[in-house]
């Protein structure tokens, strides 16, 4: 298990890494602009995967591509010490755009069954991918600040949940090296700039079941009674599938079952002879999963059955990934590190996971005897303008309204998302690479080496362009200094009866045991089979030393004490918002196309050419 460094000294050494920012931060902005606008399709990243590839060959990385397809990987050997992996995902979804952004993608692409779709970044790749680049050069231009070894994952296929197991398939620990501890962020839809950690599971289980019903073809107005139509049974599957989760799921268990595609027929008036549906399913432990893969099982057969089908349905699980499942100990030590460079209203503990599907836990290989620990944060992307203006008068009720992730609506706060999450990746690296002592700062690669037609000055007329983009006129100050508690106050009275509630719910009582903790604990308890995962995870997140739980005085304090302004991440804990910290203005700025020498990666492999498209 990584050690990992005194949180105050993390924070110090975060400062002194972090006063680069002002001089990337140009590049990673417009880097991330780009890849905004040319978004590209799982196992399908040719672009971005040789835009990475350039930037960590720039920042003094050894640099693999075409790992697990489109995947690349860029290692930085600094002497003793662990090898902590870094992972971005690279993917787009197919989905339009509708931001309205002037830089909204208006790319288009095929999918493996040849359909042309429209193409966006409406997942946060974009910036996880740009804020990896970013803390990599960070990290390359600081060594004298850490020692170890730094591996840098830019991963493909996230959106179908196999690209980090056709890393692993591909040899990428026994290639690069087995990391000692793996570390992801992901966006999410708190106010731009949080920081949301939670030990134990994080992110649910999702799979995706295909399924084929076979009928007899007619015509549906000559003879109908001499077919079988499968679009009856599909229709029966759906309306039936309805059940599972009211009336076979505990109610005490999470649990989500959706039919997202249903496809049957040509022509109106003709009984074809087959449909197709994809099921999505989401839960918060494997012996949920395994009944609501039985249920559908058992319902498809039965509805065919009942129609008289001529051959029985085909019931495929055909994409899947397990649970996020933070390592506790590992979580507590980077929320710490967070916390004390960020400060305390800035970084929240979770009360509960999320139901989205992730498969950045197979890097942890949880199935062996020595798995991996690893640790994914969420990573507030949300303008807070928006986040003022959403319905509802607590942060629960916002959490509902804002744009999430998936919806074509999805438009981070650039600057301040970028920024959060430069610091945030670099914060996690140090806290385990990170020197109790060591000399000062250097200059970033990328920005020394300038860019094109710029061959005499260190300042490439995109950071220029991008310059002239942020400035501001008025005051200089980033809306990332708008008061976090004037986003989630209520109006009229400064608190919500939702933050009373929680307050009161996360109280400790007289014995300094919650009674969230002992309601949750009965909740959860099943006697028949075991106790839930959740309750475990739970047990595990309101576990302290001193026998008080974290997230009870966090979301408290979250809830009801106004925090003070937010320090600009590039300041470190001890000064104040800093007059480069501007918001973004005037019209998008496009990065430069990669230059230098290309670094060509094979085009992935056709691993699934008679699969129809899952969508998750």
């Amino acid at each position: 298990m990584p050690q990992a460094v005194d949180p105050r000294r993390v924070a110090e050494h975060g400062s002194e890494v972090m006063r680069l920012v002002d001089e990337i931060f140009p590049l990673v902005e417009g880097f991330y602009v780009d890849l905004h606008r040319n978004p590209e399709l799982s196992h399908q990243e040719h672009r971005t995967s040789r835009a990475v590839a350039e930037w960590l060959s720039r920042a003094g990385y050894e640099v693999a591509t075409g790992v697990g397809g489109t995947g690349v990987v860029g290692v930085l050997r600094n002497g003793e010490g662990p090898t902590v992996l870094l992972r971005c995902d690279m993917d787009a979804l197919p989905l339009e755009e509708r931001t309205g952004l002037p830089y909204a993608s208006t790319a288009r692409g095929t999918l493996p069954d040849g359909q042309e779709v429209p193409i966006m970044h409406a997942c946060g790749h974009d910036a996880h991918t740009a804020c990896l680049v970013g803390a990599a050069d960070l990290l390359a231009s600081s060594r004298d600040h850490w020692s170890g070894t730094l591996m840098v994952v830019a991963q493909p296929g996230q959106e179908t949940l196999d690209g980090a197991e056709s890393m692993l398939a591909d040899g990428l620990y026994e290639r690069f090296g087995r990391p000692d501890i793996a570390l992801a962020q992901r966006v999410g839809p708190q106010p731009a700039g949080m920081i949301a950690h939670r030990a134990g599971v994080l992110l649910g289980m999702s799979s995706t079941v295909r399924v084929r019903v076979f009928g007899s073809p007619g015509h549906g107005g000559f003879q109908p009674q001499t077919g079988v139509d499968p679009v009856v049974i599909a229709a029966s599957i759906v309306t039936r599938l309805q059940t599972v989760v009211a009336r076979e799921v505990n109610p005490s268990e999470m649990a989500v079952l959706t039919v997202g595609v249903l496809r049957a027929g040509t022509k109106s008036d003709l009984v074809p002879d087959e449909a197709y549906l994809e099921i999505n399913t989401r839960c918060l432990n494997e012996r949920v999963a395994d009944r609501l893969h039985a249920a559908i099982e058992r319902v498809v057969k039965a509805e065919a059955a009942a129609s008289a089908a001529p051959r029985e349905p085909e019931v495929t699980v055909v994409r899947g990934a397990g649970l996020t499942r933070n390592d506790a100990q590992q979580t507590r030590a980077l929320a710490a590190a967070h916390r004390a460079y960020f400060g305390d209203p800035y970084v929240i503990d979770l009360p509960e996971p999320f139901t989205l599907g992730e498969d950045f836990g197979s890097f942890g290989l949880p199935d062996t005897e020595e798995p991996v620990p690893y640790v994914m944060w969420l990573l507030g992307s949300t303008p807070h303008d928006v986040w003022a203006a959403a319905p509802g008068a607590t942060p629960f009720d916002k959490l509902a309204s804002v744009p999430g992730s998936h919806s074509s609506h999805f438009a981070p706060d650039r600057e301040a998302t970028l920024r959060a999450g430069l610091a945030a990746l670099t914060i996690g690296a140090l806290t385990y690479l990170g020197r109790t002592s060591g000399p000062g700062r250097a200059t970033s690669g990328l920005a020394r080496s300038g860019r094109p037609g710029n061959p005499d000055d260190a300042d490439s007329t995109q950071n220029a362009d991008m310059a002239a983009l942020l400035a501001d006129d008025d005051e200089g100050e980033s809306t990332q200094n708008t008061d976090m508690a004037a986003l989630l106050a209520d109006d009229d009275e400064g608190e919500s009866t939702q933050n009373t509630d929680m307050a009161a719910l996360l109280a400790d009582d007289d014995e300094g045991e919650s009674t969230q903790n002992t309601d949750m604990a009965a909740l959860l308890a099943d006697d028949d089979e075991g106790e839930s995962t959740q309750n475990t995870d739970m047990a595990a997140l309101l576990a302290d030393d001193e026998d008080e739980s974290t997230v009870h005085a966090d979301m408290a304090e979250l809830l009801n004490d106004p925090p003070p302004p937010p320090r600009g991440p590039t300041q470190g804990t001890l000064t104040g918002p800093s007059p480069s910290f501007r918001p973004p203005s005037g019209p998008a700025f496009s990065a430069p196309p990669p230059s230098g020498a290309p670094v060509d990666a094979p085009p992935p492999p056709d691993a699934h050419p008679d699969e129809p498209p899952h969508r998750y």
